[in-house]
């Protein structure tokens, strides 16, 4: 068998975390231990399914697998209602039962759409993370987080749906361009700042084994998503730069991507953090993203970002939680006022 590294995770559906150069070659034997004998729906893009498709489905129907392959347009627009009951219907068509299980073989907005239908489809059915991204094998495609974007905001209709697997073929990342992979480094380094000075200060220098990286990422969200698999306490640290990262996604109409969108969100987290007394990690973080290409200017007002804040999930009520770095390798959760959040946005003049 091909040589990997294999993660298991304890949460409310216990499933291992298998990643290594060449692994989805041992995809269908995989499968077997956690799915036995099933059909197959896979969830793909026209991207990915360009340079993966055939391949994985090739070694699926080799394994025994019947299979059924839909196609979405790659980009964070096909991450909504449209797309989901489009698929939806079209596992309805193909006759899919609770014995079956989707595939989903892409990135971040296949994984969260993959797993969202495979948990509403006939009230739930098992669905296999194949991530082909960096952002997705570090961090969306582990914890069982599945959504799809509406009007109001990114990721505010989903559910908790646990995978029954995750395959990460890191010879997969070799395909990806330099603004793919550079997004996937933001959710790196937002590991690093949150819970691994080591692994922070390893990116400085940009010697680190891809393996390695994606391997001690899985292990942090790993812990964490076990600790809180709902999302009601340490599991909010995962949302690092996200309060602003995403309001400035929704503003830009997605032409900011997600890991460019959530750069900007973590300096600006901890310009915030130095104002509220914290330790003034800003000018670290700062050189770290740079290091790695990242643009920091942010093209919007405090103003715009608030409004579009407000209606973000880690508000509740009259608070909104911002995740604010005490120090590098330490976030801690801030709770306060929403209004306070535009008076901390123009304080450190955007």
């Amino acid at each position: 068998m091909t040589p990997h590294k294999t993660i298991a995770v304890n949460a409310s559906v216990k499933y291992d975390i298998v990643l290594g150069n060449g692994i989805a070659k041992e995809i269908a034997p995989l499968l077997k231990n956690v799915l036995g004998s099933c059909r197959l729906a896979i969830l793909t893009d026209d991207k990915v399914d360009g340079l993966y498709g055939k391949k994985i489905e090739t070694l699926l129907n080799e394994g025994g697998y019947d299979t059924v392959k839909f196609v979405i347009a790659n980009g964070e627009e096909s991450k909504n209602s449209t797309n989901l009951m489009e698929f939806i219907n079209f596992m309805a068509e193909h006759k899919l039962t609770r014995k079956d299980a989707v595939i989903a073989l892409g990135g971040g907005v296949v994984g969260d759409m993959a797993g969202f239908a495979a948990a509403v489809y006939l009230r739930g059915i098992k669905f296999v993370q194949i991530p082909t991204t960096l952002l997705a094998a570090v961090d969306s495609s582990v914890g069982g987080k599945t959504a799809i974007d509406i009007a109001a905001g990114k990721n505010l209709m989903g559910a908790f749906h646990q995978p029954s697997l995750v395959c990460c073929d890191t010879d997969m990342l070799k395909s990806l361009d330099t603004n793919v992979m550079r997004d996937g480094y933001a959710e790196v380094i937002k590991y690093g700042v949150i819970a691994d000075r080591e692994l922070f200060d390893k990116l400085k220098s940009q010697t680190e084994d891809i393996n390695a990286i994606v391997a001690r990422c899985v292990e942090i969200k790993r812990d964490i998503v076990e600790a809180d698999e709902f999302d009601t306490g340490q599991r909010q640290l995962l949302n690092f730069g996200h309060t602003i990262g995403h309001a400035i996604e929704l503003l830009s109409d997605f032409t900011i991507t997600h890991g460019s969108a959530v750069a900007k969100g973590m300096l600006i987290a901890a310009r915030i953090g130095a104002v509220l007394g914290m330790e003034d990690c800003s000018a670290a973080i700062k050189e770290v993203l740079e290091r790695y290409g990242f643009d920091l200017s942010c093209p919007y007002s405090a103003e715009e970002i608030y409004e579009v804040a407000l209606s973000d999930k880690k508000r509740s009520g009259g608070q909104i939680t911002l995740v604010i770095p005490e120090r590098i390798g330490k976030c801690i959760l801030h709770k306060t006022a929403c209004e306070n959040l535009l008076k901390l946005l123009k304080e450190i003049e955007l």
